[in-house]
């Protein structure tokens, strides 16, 4: 399964969903003045909301004075960024070699059915995000996701079921 690159041409219609910006002014404060201090600002923004929001990329810009083109151009050329909310159970399926030979492609898939969602989406009721990544480096349990800072290897598309319902099964669903 390849990994699919953030579009930056979706930016203009990014969801921008009300947050509090407030939030930020301590982070803006930190990095007042300071040259190179994007990346510290992006992460600091994600910490906050989960993800980085779009209002927060032009508060960010104007504070730090900084284009909204470049601070966008940093959150999708780096993976670690979000530009939409994630779930609280981000599920990574690792398609790294040892991964993918085990069939890793089929465990998204699985997931992908039991969630009802694509893969790189987060479910309508934000409890779940489901992310293909390259490594997860724990090939000795290939196939393997992560829950969060869950591991779960040697799977079995027949695991997805019971692992989906232990999570939401935390959630009282």
């Amino acid at each position: 399964m390849r990994i699919k690159r953030k579009n930056p041409s979706r930016f203009s219609t990014l969801p921008d969903e009300p947050v509090d910006l407030n939030l930020l002014d301590e982070l803006l404060e930190k990095y007042a003045g300071k040259q190179g201090s994007m990346i510290s600002l992006l992460q600091g923004t994600q910490e906050i909301y989960g993800y980085v929001p779009k209002s927060a990329i032009s508060k960010i810009s104007q504070k730090a004075n900084l284009s909204e083109s470049d601070i966008f151009g940093v959150v999708t050329f780096y993976s670690q960024f979000r530009i939409n909310p994630v779930g609280k159970y981000i599920i990574k399926v690792c398609h790294g070699t040892a991964c993918h030979v085990q069939n890793a492609p089929d465990i998204t898939y699985a997931l992908m059915t039991e969630l009802n969602v694509e893969d790189g989406a987060t479910t309508d009721d934000r409890l779940f995000t489901l992310e293909s990544v390259s490594c997860l480096g724990c090939c000795g349990l290939a196939p393997v996701i992560t829950v969060n800072e869950d591991v779960h290897g040697k799977l079995k598309r027949s695991d997805i079921p019971k692992i989906i319902k232990h999570y939401k099964s935390l959630e009282g669903i």
